[in-house]
């Protein structure tokens, strides 16, 4: 390609270059009297926010809604098979009322083990009763047959003792008129032989008159011995009657574990109402499985459960407000709400009460960490409302509040490196 001729010389084109299109203008400094104003009104009020401005130390806590009385969980205590459910999710019941019944039962190739222990133990309590019957009417005939036998002997005892009367006033009768033989003897009246056939006689009525006595005698000890024959013989049948209500006791007691080795009733120890069931009919439980939930009505108070830690409990006291989130209504839409603290624990609380709370800080009941104290936040709103959905705190709501511990102004805060310092470096502490 050939070179075509410039219009315009190389070195002109440059030259245009390099000239300038417009006036250069220096601006003047700025006044050093302003730079010196603006950084000490700067520094003032550095130094100001640093003595007046204050900054208080708050932690983020993890926390769950409990409600007290606490809910109630209901665990199976056995092994077995639901069979019939008497209640349904937002019943309300009441202490006592039975929630589920379960069968525990066991079955063989004989059969069932429970029925066939009841058909023995029924069987064996109907043979008792008869027995006991039988002792009954034998001891009400026995009884009657020596009540007769007193009866009459009482009957007989009284003409014995008319018949006892009668001889003694026969014998003093005849006392008195042997008296008057022997003095008829002595003044001539009579003689030996009217005296000694008197005293025959008097002696022969002496005679029955004794005979009569001892018989009196016999039939005493007959009725005593009749009354306590009565006595003995009530006793022992009573003694025979009381074993067998012993047995007919222990046998009714095994019923009733026999019963409760077929089936049992699970009842609520509280009333409230039913939040949820665990379980259906037909389904397999073991010992221990939950079955169903049950929320106290009455009295019933809102509190948020935190476990803060050692380094926090000299700051807060009852009453200090704290923020609270809630993980089931976002602070995004519905915001903080406030909360009180109501009461706290000074003592630690223990490792199985840690395990018994979702929110415990603590998540392995075997490793060693710092202990958390409980504290109970008052709660104000349990309600909320969005798009006119009424919205309801439920006991086990998960939370994450912040709890406000020291204020200081901040040029503490600045200074506190330094204390750990002195801290180290000081000597021992004399009192």
């Amino acid at each position: 390609m050939m070179n075509r001729k410039r219009i315009f010389r190389q070195e002109a084109i440059n030259n245009q270059k390099q000239q300038w299109v417009g006036k250069v203008l220096l601006l003047s400094g700025i006044p050093p009297w302003l730079i010196s104003l603006l950084s000490t009104l700067f520094i003032l009020a550095l130094f100001c926010s640093l003595y007046f401005f204050h900054y208080t130390r708050r932690i983020d806590v993890e926390g769950e809604i409990i409600t007290i009385p606490h809910s109630i969980n209901v665990y199976s205590p056995q092994q077995g098979y639901i069979i019939k459910t008497y209640i349904k999710v937002g019943d309300m019941v009441n202490k006592g009322d039975p929630l589920y019944e379960i069968d525990v039962s066991r079955t063989t190739n004989l059969g069932n083990v429970s029925a066939g222990t009841k058909t023995l133990i029924k069987s064996q309590i109907e043979n008792i009763d008869a027995i006991t019957v039988k002792l009954e009417g034998n001891k009400q005939t026995t009884i009657a047959s020596l009540q007769s036998q007193l009866e009459q002997y009482l009957s007989s005892h009284k003409e014995t003792e008319k018949l006892i009367a009668s001889a003694r006033e026969g014998v003093e009768k005849m006392r008195q008129g042997m008296v008057n033989y022997e003095r008829y003897l002595r003044s001539g009246l009579i003689n030996k032989d009217q005296l000694n056939n008197q005293s025959y006689l008097f002696y022969q009525q002496q005679n029955a008159y004794q005979g009569l006595k001892s018989q009196g005698i016999q039939e005493d000890l007959r009725i005593s011995e009749l009354r306590s024959q009565i006595l003995t013989q009530s006793a022992d049948f009573d003694n025979q009657i009381l074993q067998n209500e012993y047995q007919r006791n222990d046998l009714q007691r095994k019923m009733i574990e026999s019963d409760a080795g077929d089936t049992i009733i699970i009842s609520a120890q509280s009333s409230g109402q039913v939040e949820s069931l665990s379980v259906t009919i037909g389904q397999m439980v073991n010992a221990g499985s939950s079955l169903a939930q049950v929320s106290p009505t009455q009295n019933k108070q809102y509190y948020l459960l935190l476990w803060l830690p050692n380094n926090s409990l000299p700051y807060i006291k009852n009453g200090d407000g704290i923020n609270i989130r809630y993980d089931a209504f976002p602070s995004e839409k519905f915001g903080q709400f406030p909360g009180q603290i109501d009461t706290i624990s000074y003592i630690p609380a223990s490792r199985e009460e840690l395990a018994l709370y979702t929110s415990s800080p603590v998540k392995n009941p075997n490793e060693p960490t710092e202990n958390f104290y409980k504290v109970l936040v008052a709660i104000k709103d349990t309600s909320f409302s969005d798009k006119g959905k009424q919205m309801q705190l439920s006991s086990g709501l998960k939370a994450r509040a912040i709890v406000f511990l020291d204020k200081r102004p901040l040029y503490e805060w600045m200074f506190i490196p330094f204390y750990g310092i002195k801290n180290s470096v000081v000597g021992p502490i004399n009192e």
